[in-house]
């Protein structure tokens, strides 16, 4: 017998960043929409625990321990008095490193396995509380669609979606360091009054109501500047997408995945065609969102 989750990317139409907490961490007002690119992960009961993967960049993906699909199923069992005796076979299609949360899915995506084949019966709140645990965008994994997080992004209120927003994606050639960011970020805004993060009421209105030409006007990331300090070339490839049409480009979350917010799927496929063909990215995905959260399939 084996469990299969289907769990979904992120990408960030709101992320607006606080000062640096005495723990280390940001205050966050994080808009996440879910896009239909996903993993799989599957669990199999087996005499240890187990990750293999497979898909785009998977020797990038760590198989011990700290993977966060291992670290969700040892939350899980130790909860429930099991040992975490599973094989976890990560199938990727969410970028590695590229600020769409592929790691995080991948801690949903086990999470809700694990608790089906093992029958543990966790609720929901359960669930979410151990995907907070795990780190921050890790319950909105679980959840999909579209949501506010605040706090460092983890406590989330689903928002409403009022039609579908098709976006596209270019992939860089390398990765970025999530907390190397975070660390450019404080030292870009040394010394700045950092205003307590807050919602953006057009960024809401846009999503509730279906319309992308209002969400390409409201949707911001903080972190853009300090990923485009980090990975100056990524300016040439949201440069290559505004030219293209989209309606507008920016760093998803901690990047260095670029996003391209088109009209329509016909805007979508013609951006795509001019980012592969720009020199300017390795590869180039489209996407619809909201797309449901994790799902046993």
């Amino acid at each position: 017998m084996s469990v299969t989750v289907r769990v979904p990317a992120k990408v960030n139409v709101q992320l607006a960043v606080g000062a640096a907490r005495p723990d280390g961490y940001h205050d966050l007002a994080n808009v996440f929409l879910a896009v239909s690119l996903y993993d799989e992960v599957t669990a199999t009961p087996a005499d240890g625990l187990r990750v293999t993967c497979a898909g785009p960049d998977a020797d990038q993906v760590p198989l011990d321990r700290t993977n966060l699909a291992a670290r969700a199923a040892v939350a899980l069992a130790e909860r429930h008095g099991h040992t975490p005796d599973v094989h976890l076979h990560i199938a990727k299609d969410i970028p590695v490193a590229g600020g769409m949360a592929g790691g995080s899915a991948d801690g949903a995506g086990a999470l809700l396995a694990c608790d089906a084949l093992w029958g543990t019966g966790a609720s929901r709140a359960e669930l979410l509380d151990i995907c907070a645990e795990l780190g921050s965008d890790v319950p909105f994994s679980l959840v999909g669609g579209a949501a506010l997080g605040i706090g460092r992004g983890e406590r989330l209120t689903e928002l409403e979606v009022g039609g579908d927003f098709h976006w596209v994606f270019a992939l860089a050639g390398r990765g970025l360091s999530t907390p190397a960011v975070f660390r450019e970020f404080d030292r870009l805004t040394e010394g700045v009054d950092i205003p307590e993060p807050a919602p953006s009421q057009p960024v809401l209105a846009a999503l509730a109501k279906g319309d992308p030409a209002a969400l390409a006007v409201a949707c911001a990331n903080d972190l853009q500047p300090a990923a485009l300090a980090l990975f100056p070339e990524l300016s040439d490839t949201l440069a290559a997408g505004r030219a293209a049409g989209a309606l507008t480009a920016l760093v998803s979350g901690s990047g260095p995945t670029t996003a391209f917010l088109a009209l329509d799927a016909e805007s979508a496929s013609d951006i795509a065609g001019v980012l592969r063909a720009s020199g300017t990215c390795r590869d180039v995905r489209t996407a619809v969102g909201a797309a449901a959260g994790a799902t046993v399939v």
